[in-house]
């Protein structure tokens, strides 16, 4: 069955961690990310579109702005969490390390929750390294 399918691109920092990783990324950084949405639709709404890509920015992309940009994603286990927390940083706290698969993930359960039709999230932590998260 032929289907539609359109995405935004939207970009944000953040910093994270991951616990026990044998290499750099175990030491605080930051990254200037990339996030794409896919929306899917088998028919289009009656001004031939998925969905006016203005929907994406009002939920998902405000969500990521409020909620993800300029913080710090940490493993609920790390740490420095408690400590970063009481110096009064923004702390975001995932159940798992913060690498760009759970990032996708989470961004993807969140469109969900707006009741977004995504079915692909990706994140980009630079360039040139990309990870996605598909229904």
């Amino acid at each position: 069955m032929p289907q539609f399918i359109i995405s935004r691109q939207m970009d944000f920092c953040y910093g994270h961690r991951l616990l026990n990783h044998g290499g750099k990324c175990r030491f605080l950084h930051g990254h200037n990310g990339r996030v794409k949405i896919f929306i899917r639709a088998a028919t289009l709404n009656e001004d031939g579109m998925v969905m006016d890509f203005g929907q994406i920015r009002s939920s998902v992309e405000k969500w990521i702005d409020e909620e993800l940009d300029h913080h710090t994603l940490l493993c609920r286990r790390d740490p420095l969490a408690q400590i970063l927390m009481d110096a009064g940083e923004k702390i975001v706290l995932l159940d798992e390390n913060p690498t760009a698969e759970n990032i996708a993930r989470l961004i993807f359960r969140k469109a969900r929750e707006l009741a977004l039709p995504v079915v692909k999230v990706q994140v980009w932590e630079t360039p040139k390294c990309c990870a996605s998260y598909v229904d």
